[in-house]
């Protein structure tokens, strides 16, 4: 005789009604991305800000010029670049102060947050929509290429006066000082011996690497952001605002490139942690693996496409007063450097890249990823609670 079943039935039964009334997981709101890509960028900022100083005036030709002298050949150069950028650091911090190394965080804060915010925004959105209008929903390849490729060129076209005035800030005190060294002064008796003042303000302006720093008469002004904007729209006009426009396009290849590396690494993080995880990012207990992830995709992305961010700070380079550009456009750039200071010239700066680049991408995806996380748990703990109702019910 068989034995009932009843329990079982009544499980089954109850089972497929319920889950045709759970209310279905959906995907972060749009506006989460937006928030999170622009905390990530400023935590990223923040801490690296002493090498973004540094990566300017390697990429500048006010440095070039110096470093002429100090030329080294082969695998030695490179190595020695992150010997300069620690020279460079201490020098800045030992007669410039302990703010130079912070000197264009401002205009970094005010590109770097809307930067982010629209770079996260447009990708994290863009992929879902590019997955569901040409893929069925399903990401892959493709889809990131596309989404990434978006995302980039909407940020640089919408921050790109931003970096221009952040450019301007860092490099403006080098042509001063180049300019003052290379002005001719007249033959004068000497001056009666002054007092020696109580202390002497210094400036580097990156004569060489180890010779002592020329001395000022007194303290340079210090360009303001909006100085510094106003100067630019009186001299250059609208135009001056997208000085590197063409390369800032050209890196976009960099983002895309590291978008998708990122969600290549970031799959095999979740493969090797088990699929664990809550949220984009694979959980708190993975936070190290996405920042490895983001760090290692930023690593070769920057060291494929670096010379266009040479190109980029030379082409947003201050013009002189009554002077004219020497760096006018993209390709005219790429030439005039190789020729006048070879292929190397192109990876100036790359060390002291490097060193805030991977950091801050590895600092900006963890929080991203983070509030992500912290997001979809939130969700799936609200739509949990109402599924268990309707199953009661």
């Amino acid at each position: 005789m068989p034995t009932p079943a009843a329990p079982s039935t009544s499980t089954s039964s109850s089972s497929p009604r319920a889950a045709a009334h759970k209310v279905p997981r959906s995907k972060p709101p749009p506006a989460l991305h937006l928030v999170a890509g622009g905390l990530g960028g400023m935590a990223g900022a923040v801490v690296t800000a002493p090498f973004d100083v540094v990566k300017t005036r390697l990429q500048s030709d006010l440095f070039a010029r110096v470093a002429e002298s100090h030329s080294r050949t082969g695998i030695r150069a490179l190595l020695w670049n992150f010997v300069d950028t620690g020279k460079i650091l201490r020098d800045v911090y030992k007669y410039e102060g302990a703010s130079a190394l912070l000197k264009g965080l401002g205009p970094t804060l005010a590109g770097a947050v809307p930067a982010r915010s629209i770079n996260f925004f447009v990708y994290g959105n863009g992929k879902a929509m590019f997955a569901d209008t040409f893929n069925h929903g399903k990401e892959n390849t493709a889809v990131h290429l596309a989404a990434a490729a978006t995302a980039g060129v909407a940020t640089a076209a919408a921050t790109n006066p931003i970096w221009v005035v952040k450019t301007d800030m860092q490099l403006r005190q080098q042509e001063r000082d180049a300019a003052k060294s290379s002005t001719p002064t007249p033959r004068r008796p000497p001056p009666p011996p002054a007092p020696k003042p109580h202390q002497q303000v210094f400036s580097h302006s990156f004569r060489s690497l180890s010779s002592p720093p020329s001395a000022m008469q007194g303290p340079p002004p210090r360009p303001t952001s909006y100085s510094t904007a106003v100067q630019i729209m009186r001299t250059q006009g609208v135009r001056g605002f997208y000085r590197g426009l063409s390369a800032s396009l050209l890196g976009v290849t960099e983002g895309t490139i590291q978008w998708s590396l990122y969600e290549q690494f970031k799959r095999m993080v979740r493969a090797d942690n088990g699929g664990g995880g809550g949220g984009e990012g694979g959980g708190g207990d993975a936070s190290w693996r996405v920042s490895a992830a983001a760090g290692g995709a930023k690593l070769v992305a920057t060291v494929i496409t670096y010379p266009h961010e040479v190109v980029r700070t030379r082409l947003r380079q201050p013009i002189p007063p009554g002077g004219a550009a020497r760096y006018t456009s993209l390709v005219q750039s790429f030439r005039l450097v190789v020729r006048e200071e070879g292929w190397r010239a192109l990876y100036g700066g790359m060390s002291a890249h490097l060193m805030r680049v991977i950091p801050n991408a590895a600092a900006m995806f963890t929080v991203y990823e983070f509030l992500l996380s912290v997001a979809d748990t939130s969700q799936a703990a609200r739509i949990d609670g109402e599924n268990e109702v309707v199953v009661r019910e």
